[in-house]
């Protein structure tokens, strides 16, 4: 089939957009959560609210979304009011989230290895869920989105690049082995989305 006559990308219906947001922000939260269990680093927004809970002791669902505010400004410049409302609603959830989870679930033992590996891959099929339907999770998703519309470059690709550079300012922060854990978490949640969030390779509109 050729590109003239190829049909267009259906679009997503509404009630589509609301339930991918909804599972979306549900595996990120829970992947940050075995995080937190583990004491382990996520990248991008969410590993510099991690990184400050550690530090300073306060919630993360407070400093996530507080972290996200001045991004919704690039946001609604490149990337449209529809979009930084969609990414609004999906900060906020797993805000909320995060917070309900932590109260719902306990682990009597977690294996640090298996939590970077499983929370990397619960993270990462979250933002992609969030990605196919036009939704970031604020800050570094918002440009890493904005970068691959505008220039072909792939945003699980870019944000591996930012999330080694977080987690390497995490040093001081964790204990060395939990660091290693973390970066090994970043390349899970990363090439998950390299591998499966190629431009021209899905077609669903929202």
């Amino acid at each position: 089939m050729t590109a003239e006559t190829a049909s267009p990308p259906e679009r997503h219906s509404v009630y589509e957009d609301v339930i991918a947001i909804v599972v979306g922000t549900m595996f990120v939260a829970l992947g940050v959560v075995i995080y937190t269990k583990a004491v382990l680093l996520a990248g991008s927004t969410a590993g510099l609210a991690l990184l400050l809970q550690y530090a300073t002791g306060i919630g993360f669902w407070w400093l996530f979304f507080a972290i996200n505010l001045p991004f919704y400004v690039l946001a609604v410049r490149k990337l449209g009011w529809a979009f930084t409302l969609r990414t609004f609603a999906a900060v906020t959830l797993v805000s909320i989230l995060t917070r309900l989870t932590s109260g719902l679930i306990a682990f009597s033992h977690l294996d640090p290895l298996y939590a970077a590996v499983m929370g990397g891959a619960l993270s990462g099929t979250g933002l992609l869920i969030l990605f196919r339907h036009r939704t970031g999770l604020g800050g570094i998703n918002v440009l890493a989105i904005y970068l691959q519309d505008r220039f072909g470059l792939r945003a699980g690709y870019f944000q591996l690049g930012v999330d080694l550079a977080i987690l390497a300012a995490a040093f001081f922060v964790i204990p060395a082995d939990r660091l290693a854990l973390s970066v090994l978490g970043a390349v899970v949640v990363n090439m998950t989305l390299a591998i499966n969030h190629r431009p021209g390779r899905y077609f669903g509109v929202t």
